[in-house]
């Protein structure tokens, strides 16, 4: 009995070691982050051994290979005299012998493979976080009571590791990739809400996208020209009913300033004439480059506190006009409320009608297409065309791209209005990032 005894210890001894191995492995850093700053020392703890795992290793193959050693010898001697006994009453043959000394091994094996490993590892993996902190104060201990074995084995190791120049510790550095892949899973078990997903989506796409996909563009800025009267002025305001115009002197390259509209307002109220002089002008303009990120322009309106700010090119050129809150609609998406005109339109469940200033960014999101060809030299669906085409497009024009028709069905001169956006019905007979192109 004493030796059968001594196979159950060894067992629960290798479950334990080998619990502690895969849940300090498998431990998540931010979780135990959060258990440290909420004062769990033994989270801290968790985190120093993930940080130095050397001596923590070394020890814990020590452990283990010691056991399985223990465990042969005792298994072997304990068993087998049960499994003589078992075989001697089915043969009795000159091959007994092998016979029971093989079913023992296979016993004890199978004993020590379920309950010293498959079962304790899998229990790690479900909880790793719980059991490493019940554990990690154990486990420093024994590492301590085995220093000699330890740093003899772990100096061995890292000079292996040394002369093929590979790291000794590991660094725990959470990338975006990261973030992301934890954002999928959580919406994946359903702990994250579609919303909560999709803004935290956004909020990445930031750094990514540039003022271009944000700003109302130059074609569709509506300013006062500083000699406009007073009905044009008024006309202005009622067909365009913004917050602010901007002012300016035949063109938008002689801006002058800008101008509230209640500040036409009062001038009417008071039974005085719409008119634009330095009283209500406010010539303090904020301006942009168009090369910043949303996540830049995000920090420029912060420390300027402007309702908007004028975009300009490299050449001083007004491109467009950018507001806080298209920027804040631009992370926001579909989660707010807009009364403007909708960039998107499904027809059917194959087809949508696309204004041609939507960001590609929005459209890899809705028709889930991984990549556009050369991304970097557009920002826009109409750029995406005109870069592909090599040429302005005229109606009918089309790429089709991942097995998508892009279809030009309104061109304004040189502008890119509208576009219809066509699944096709095989997909797959179009290699994916291969771009097709038809005039």
């Amino acid at each position: 009995m004493s030796d059968l005894l001594g196979i159950a210890i060894l067992i629960l001894l290798g479950a334990l070691f080998a619990m502690s191995e895969i849940s300090i492995a498998a431990s998540r850093k931010i979780k135990l982050r959060v258990m440290a700053d909420e004062g769990d020392d033994k989270a801290q703890a968790v985190i120093r051994l993930q940080e130095q795992p050397g001596s923590f290793f070394a020890m814990i193959q020590i452990a283990l290979n010691a056991i399985a050693i223990l465990g042969g010898i005792i298994g072997e001697q304990t068993l087998t005299p049960y499994t003589s006994k078992l075989v001697a009453l089915v043969y009795s043959g000159s091959m007994a012998e092998k016979i029971s000394f093989v079913l023992s091994f296979l016993a004890i094996t199978s004993l020590f493979i379920l309950f010293a490993d498959l079962l304790p590892k899998r229990i790690a993996m479900i909880m790793p976080e719980a059991v490493a902190v019940k554990i990690v104060g154990l486990m420093n201990r024994i590492t301590y009571a085995l220093t000699p074995f330890v740093m003899f084995f772990n100096s061995i190791t890292n000079l292996i590791l040394r002369i093929f120049k590979m790291p000794t510790v590991r660094e725990d550095v959470v990338t975006t990739e990261d973030i992301v892949a934890m954002m999928d899973a959580g919406a994946e078990h359903g702990s994250l809400q579609q919303q909560e997903y999709q803004l935290l989506g956004n909020v990445f796409e930031l750094e990514g996208r540039t003022l271009n996909t944000a700003m109302t563009t130059r074609d569709a800025i509506v300013y006062f020209d500083i000699k406009d009267d007073s009905a044009t002025i008024s006309a202005k305001i009622l067909e365009h009913p913004h917050n602010h115009f901007l002012v300016c002197d035949g063109h938008l390259e002689r801006v002058i300033g800008s101008v509230e509209s209640k500040q036409i307002l009062r001038q009417l109220l008071k039974g005085e004439s719409a008119h634009l002089d330095d009283s209500v002008i406010q010539k303090e303009q904020f301006y942009l480059p168009e090369t910043l990120t949303l996540s830049e322009a995000l920090n420029e309106f912060k420390s300027a506190v402007q309702p908007f700010a004028i975009v300009v090119n490299e050449y001083a050129m007004v491109v467009g006009l950018v507001t806080l809150k298209n920027l804040m609609s631009s992370f926001m998406g579909n989660l707010v409320t807009t009364h403007g005109e909708e960039q998107i339109v499904q027809r059917d469940e194959n087809s949508w009608l696309v204004n041609g200033v939507t960001p590609i960014v929005e459209l890899m999101k809705l028709l889930d297409i991984d990549v556009f060809p050369r991304d970097n030299q557009y920002e826009t669906l109409a750029g995406f065309l005109i870069y592909t085409l090599k040429r302005i497009p005229k109606r009918t024009d089309y790429v089709i791209h991942d097995g998508y028709k892009f279809e030009a069905i309104d061109v304004d001169g040189v502008k890119v209005e509208q576009l219809l956006i066509t699944r096709l019905a095989e997909p797959t007979a179009v290699a994916k990032d291969d771009t097709n192109i038809a005039p």
